[in-house]
């Protein structure tokens, strides 16, 4: 074969094995959305190792935030490794800072076993707290269908997935990254009837 011939045929060879590569790669409509989303969110770390007896309630209340949510990410840090949000076991009511927490900044929830002995739901106070840190005030009264509703709607109320709203306004706050950029709120919001 003549060295043209063959150059030739080296590159359409190549030419069709790159034009072939993506599409065996291609991925569908709603695969691709929700990969671009996951890649867009921001990821926040939390360390519970000081909130002994609440694990359990924690790990649920993180997963209800990652089902309802994308544009944020909690995730457990390793130990001794940085963590934005830091989570305590206390005596007391429970309580928390108010964010949206940035990445690199530094916020708090107290799970105060005072509510459990009252007999409020743990998962529902842990998600409602983690709430707070991700900018969500309360709203109180409210009832039981809103997270942030808190206390108010009594000790039977066993929801802890954030409503539509709630879910919206989280979105909106790490929108695009955006709470790299808003600062948070800092006020510690104390979750007592």
């Amino acid at each position: 074969m003549p060295h043209s011939l063959w150059l030739k045929a080296i590159s359409t060879a190549a030419a069709i094995t790159l034009a072939a590569a993506p599409a065996a790669n291609a991925v569908s409509g709603p695969e691709r959305a929700s990969e671009a989303n996951t890649a867009a969110a921001v990821t926040l770390y939390y360390d519970d190792s000081r909130a002994g007896g609440w694990e359990a309630a924690i790990a649920a209340g993180v997963a209800v935030w990652n089902a309802n949510v994308d544009n944020v990410r909690l995730v457990e840090a390793a130990p001794g490794t940085w963590a934005e949000i830091q989570i305590v076991a206390t005596s007391g009511w429970p309580q928390a800072t108010l964010g949206p927490v940035r990445p690199g900044g530094r916020s708090r929830v107290e799970l105060g076993s005072q509510a459990v002995t009252q007999g409020y739901d743990k998962i529902r106070i842990a998600a409602h707290e983690i709430g707070h840190n991700l900018g969500l005030p309360d709203t109180k009264p409210g009832p039981c269908s809103q997270l942030m509703s808190g206390s108010s709607p009594g000790t039977g109320c066993r929801n802890a997935v954030p409503n539509a709203a709630e879910q919206a306004r989280v979105e909106s706050a790490y929108a695009f990254r955006a709470a790299s950029r808003t600062p948070a709120d800092g006020r510690v919001m104390v979750d007592a009837p």
